[in-house]
């Protein structure tokens, strides 16, 4: 590994402490291969990451009654993020919910595929990862917590939605949106400049 990829990884980690959370043994790296994964979405359809190949992908983590999640989408931020990475930049973007069942943020197919319609949210699909196997995989955390995957199926991204760690909607304008900003210099040919950020938001409800 590069030095400068591993000292992103090593800021990375000592942020989720500082957050209380203690990152896996065998966390994702940036810059390396993405974790395959096998999940099923709300209509039954199974889902491979070699499925995407070709494609960049956007991982978005999920719990609906996470205030932090709430504040993106009644705010329509999340949905608005959706719609110009699949029409500007082609992106396929999975929602992965994985809390566990009778948890906080557990649905029902039916109740995800509602919480999409009533929320005009635009995912090309929402993965129901009840087993938690995809979120430990990623290390995912917090919801939202975010990933983008380039066309090679490379880790190019790992964090955050934007740079202001809170649940207030005023502070959307304000800040970084690093996915955003992360897709448009992928566009341009670009690496991206911030590809380890700090995530932000609530713990996810993993299966013991």
């Amino acid at each position: 590994m590069k030095m400068g990829n591993l000292c992103k990884v090593m800021v990375a980690a000592t942020a989720l402490l500082c957050l209380g959370i203690t990152p896996s043994l065998a966390a994702p790296v940036v810059g390396q291969p993405a974790p395959a994964f096998e999940v099923v979405d709300t209509k039954g359809q199974l889902h491979q990451l070699a499925d995407f190949a070709g494609q960049t992908v956007v991982l978005e983590w999920t719990n609906h009654d996470c205030p932090f999640v709430k504040k993106h989408y009644s705010s329509s931020n999340m949905q608005n993020q959706q719609r110009t990475a699949k029409d500007a930049h082609d992106v396929v973007w999975l929602t992965v919910i994985s809390s566990s069942p009778g948890t906080q943020g557990h649905v029902s197919p039916e109740q995800a595929d509602e919480l999409t319609q009533s929320r005009e949210a635009a995912p090309t699909a929402v993965l129901l990862d009840e087993d938690g196997q995809m979120g430990r995989a990623y290390d995912a955390r917090v919801t939202p917590h975010m990933y983008i995957i380039d066309a090679s199926q490379t880790l190019v991204y790992m964090g955050g939605i934007d740079s202001i760690p809170s649940a207030r909607i005023a502070d959307i304008s304000e800040a970084t949106q690093y996915v955003m900003e992360g897709l448009k210099e992928m566009a341009a040919d670009q690496p991206i400049s911030e590809s380890i950020t700090r995530p932000y938001g609530c713990s996810i409800k993993y299966a013991d």
